[in-house]
């Protein structure tokens, strides 16, 4: 702990923003990889009834199971099972606009890793031209003789440049991950709701035939 503190007082002024930087997405990296885990996202309950769903009468148990548990996925469910008597159409374009809606909510926090992939090498380079601007004053105005001086401003560039870049790398990578596994959430959605929808419009279908054939 002393040993870090003692890098981070010879970085500089900058090691603070970077420091900042990467308790930012240590918070982010762990609260994301907590919120999308799949079965957190992907209800194992509401996937089933959507797979077991077969006729009108189920709708009502598959709306309790979707009341009882929070996210996008049973958002959407049951937002498509309120409005099942839609038209097909209709239903999907109002699903589709809650599907679009809930994205944000599994892409929460990734545009701040990114942010701070990107501007954390960068403040490593900012500390690394600030350290060489030291070691050049010393030398223009004591010599070549002060070692120590010197040393003073050649550690802080070169340690804000190794904090840098040790930031901006796993959150890029993390990142990417998150992004990733955000898409092919969204993409199982996607496949469920549209089975659900197809479900929904063949009740419609049932429906109508009944109705027309009590009319004869």
């Amino acid at each position: 702990m002393q040993e870090a503190w003692i890098m981070l007082q010879k970085g500089g002024i900058l090691m603070i923003p970077l420091f900042l930087c990467s308790i930012i997405v240590l918070a982010i990296v762990i609260e994301r990889a907590i919120s999308l885990r799949r079965k957190r996202v992907l209800v194992p309950e509401i996937i089933s009834i959507i797979e077991t769903i077969n006729k009108p009468e189920d709708i009502h148990l598959a709306l309790s199971i979707c009341s009882k548990n929070e996210g996008t996925f049973a958002n959407i469910v049951q937002l498509g099972l309120e409005n099942k008597d839609l038209p097909n159409q209709e239903l999907k374009e109002l699903i589709s606009d809650q599907g679009r809606q809930e994205v944000r909510t599994l892409e929460k926090g990734l545009g701040v890793i990114e942010t701070v992939a990107s501007i954390a090498p960068l403040l490593g380079l900012l500390g690394t031209v600030t350290g060489m601007i030291k070691v050049f004053t010393v030398i223009s105005e004591k010599g070549l003789g002060q070692t120590q001086d010197l040393s003073g401003g050649i550690s802080e560039a070169l340690i804000t440049t190794v904090a840098g870049l040790s930031i901006g790398i796993p959150a890029l990578i993390f990142y990417n991950y998150f992004t990733d596994k955000a898409e092919n959430l969204i993409m199982d959605i996607e496949k469920f709701a549209s089975q659900l929808i197809r479900k929904l419009s063949r009740f419609q279908s049932n429906k109508t035939i009944e109705t027309d054939a009590q009319k004869d």
